[in-house]
């Protein structure tokens, strides 16, 4: 693989139908429990003041979950993070209530649904909640969303040897827009990415591009699931880290161009 970007993964954090945080995926991710589908919970944001609790969306509660989480298991502060948001599309039911708002006789949108349109809420939330005046990101690639943030947060912590969180995340849409764009729920995946080993590093891992063909998993529960959420086709690289797996794992990203991926669990 030439050109290469390598970091170390320091935390994870995750949350996708059935599988609400990372200690449940990864014991499913080993074969120890079968996946058992079931809708995405959403915990509540307690770390934003209550009118912003109030006003959250179901993305900003998913982003913020699974980056606190992943902080929280690498034991860094949140508020010195930079930050890569990156998702598929928009937030669904933000987007279908705006269309249906336009879509009749009085079109004043109100003002916590217009700030929540813009791609960059989930980002201006973190913010809030964790007080971070650190660097952020905001990228979208549709299904090749997960490769377009992991390369852009790469690169930061290689060229600026600075740790940064990647969160990529994906929404639903409710009827008639889910006909178009069947997502069936929310998921999210966030790695604290770092330039350097630490004590509690999971692994190293070095990124190229590849003509080759994405990787599938075995187990045809969690192949849908990957296939069925953007922000999971990160899937293959967390089975090898959940099972502490040496090797390498072939994610998507711009067709023709692929991303390699070669593991090294530390």
């Amino acid at each position: 693989m030439s050109p290469t970007l390598s970091a170390w993964i320091d935390g994870v954090g995750f949350l996708a139908p059935g599988l609400p945080d990372w200690s449940v995926a990864q014991a499913v991710l080993r074969g120890e429990f079968p996946y058992v589908a079931a809708a995405s919970l959403l915990p509540a944001p307690a770390v934003l003041p209550p009118a912003e609790r109030r006003r959250a969306s179901r993305v900003v509660k998913l982003t913020l979950a699974v980056g606190l989480e992943a902080a929280a298991a690498a034991g860094a502060d949140p508020a010195q993070l930079a930050t890569v948001f990156t998702a598929s599309g928009a937030d669904g039911h933000n987007c279908h209530a705006l269309c249906e708002q336009l879509a009749g006789d009085d079109r004043q949108i109100s003002p916590t649904r217009f700030h929540n349109s813009v791609h960059n809420a989930p980002a201006g939330y973190w913010g809030i909640a964790t007080g971070s005046m650190a660097p952020t990101q905001v990228l979208c690639a549709f299904d090749g969303s997960f490769g377009a943030g992991l390369l852009d947060a790469l690169g930061q912590v290689v060229a600026d040897q600075q740790t940064t969180l990647l969160i990529a995340y994906d929404s639903e849409y409710p009827p008639p827009l889910f006909a178009t764009r069947p997502l069936p729920d929310v998921a999210a995946v966030a790695l604290l990415l770092s330039p350097r080993a630490g004590e509690g590093s999971l692994a190293r891992i070095t990124v190229g591009p590849t003509g080759d063909t994405p990787q599938s998993l075995a187990d045809p529960a969690l192949e849908g699931l990957r296939l069925a959420l953007p922000a999971l086709r990160a899937l293959p690289l967390l089975q090898n880290l959940a099972r502490r797996d040496s090797g390498s794992v072939v994610l998507e990203f711009l067709a023709p161009l692929h991303l390699e991926v070669a593991v090294e669990p530390c």
